[in-house]
């Protein structure tokens, strides 16, 4: 009689002393080709939650980047607005002007520069001439959620060629600021969005682990008492065994003797 599978039909020692070791009552095809497939399949998911995890993080970073630009670039619009209103003055001289146009200069080249080097992982966040938008995977089904840039070049501005030295309209950075402003709230709803994300990949991850840790996880208690009614028996079909090689070793010898 094999030794895997006793007489009452349950799992044999080896099989029981697997489960106890590796945490794992399926631990291969034979021991349940059902729950094993959807065991995997609970792998596939958790792995994919936990990808789209990271990248809803990366998408939230990108966001949270992409507004501390839009911050300094909103601060230097502010200053170019005063620097305006200040230059509309009609006690400022044309020197003045100048002066003032010379600082507004470098409060455009800073919008620039703010524009060219606000990247993630080499990715452009602040220039977007096209208007496209960066789409995130988010979950083990290929969902994706989409980040949106805002384009702060000055072309797109409207103050490329802003100059307060001669005749110059006060709303152009207005609406400059609007659309910064717009911007930010765009990223801040996006970024609440991938943290909503975040936390329901958690919650679902976590409950594909539960089932399938409930499908497949070994119950200690019960398999120590399988384990211990397994090796009773064993015993029992040894000593039974030992005592049919004894019986026909004793009929041999009688077989002789006669």
């Amino acid at each position: 009689m094999s030794t895997s599978i006793n007489s009452i039909g349950q799992p044999g020692s080896s099989y029981l002393y697997g489960a106890l070791s590796s945490g794992s009552r399926i631990n291969r095809a034979a021991d349940g080709p059902a729950e094993l497939a959807i065991g995997n399949e609970f792998d596939r998911q958790n792995s994919g939650y936990e990808v789209g995890t990271r990248s809803l993080k990366d998408a939230k970073n990108a966001a949270n980047i992409a507004d501390g630009g839009l911050g300094n670039i909103a601060d230097s619009l502010q200053r170019m607005r005063e620097l305006a209103v200040q230059a509309g003055n009609g006690l400022m001289s044309a020197d003045d002007k100048k002066y003032i146009q010379a600082e507004i200069e470098q409060l455009k080249k800073g919008i620039g520069d703010m524009t060219d080097k606000t990247e993630f992982n080499g990715i452009p966040l602040l220039e977007n001439e096209d208007g496209k938008v960066l789409l995130i995977s988010t979950d083990a089904n290929g969902t994706q959620m989409g980040l949106t840039r805002p384009d702060t070049s000055l072309a797109a501005l409207g103050i490329e060629d802003f100059d307060v030295t001669g005749d110059f309209d006060l709303s152009r950075i207005d609406k400059a600021l609007e659309a910064v402003s717009g911007g930010r709230a765009t990223l801040g709803a996006q970024s609440n969005a991938f943290d909503v994300a975040i936390d329901l990949n958690g919650v679902t991850n976590y409950n594909t682990y539960a089932a399938k840790s409930s499908m497949m996880d070994t119950e200690y208690g019960d398999y120590v008492s399988r384990l211990k009614q397994q090796n009773v028996l064993e015993q029992v079909n040894a000593q039974m065994q030992k005592k049919r090689q004894e019986d026909a070793a004793r009929r041999t010898m009688g077989i002789i003797g006669n």
